[in-house]
């Protein structure tokens, strides 16, 4: 593994241990060039998927920007980051099973939203609101009204 701060490509392993709910192998590395310290991640990876945009443009699918994106939606909310990552792990594995390579993004916003909704409100909306694109406060309120259970009548 190169170093990624002086680029040594002889780095040494220092502790590997499971991580994320055992989906993955979190390595400490060590880099005797430098001294420096950093962490890996080692991943089963079923299949190259492909990410087809709605103008029908095509990407590699990449596991961490769809981190990124999640973990702006969970900032200073309550969840484990050991939770979040499990979230991560399952949308991916969600994504390998659906037998196709080739995943419209529109699927994907919907995975990862549906995810959201079971572990945290406030995420939810947070991601609905740059997926779906609000333009105003007014896409807020119809989108948490949907959200709200209906009154019954009965009090």
């Amino acid at each position: 593994m190169r170093c990624p701060f002086c680029g040594n490509v002889d780095t040494q392993v220092k502790d590997s241990r499971p991580a994320e709910d055992h989906v993955a192998i979190r390595r400490r590395r060590f880099c005797p060039a430098c001294g420096g310290r950093f962490t890996t991640y080692e991943r089963v990876q079923l299949r190259d998927l492909v990410v087809v945009k709605s103008t029908g443009r095509r990407e590699p699918f990449d596991r961490d920007k769809l981190e990124r994106s999640v973990r702006i939606a969970m900032q200073k909310r309550p969840i484990e980051p050991e939770r979040i990552d499990q979230m991560i792990s399952g949308v991916v594995r969600r994504l390998e099973s659906l037998g196709d390579t080739d995943i419209p993004s529109k699927v994907i916003g919907e995975i990862v939203m549906e995810t959201l909704a079971r572990i945290d409100t406030v995420a939810y909306v947070r991601f609905a609101s740059v997926y779906k694109n609000f333009q105003e406060a007014d896409d807020f309120d119809r989108f948490v009204a949907e959200l709200r259970p209906q009154a019954t009548g009965e009090e």
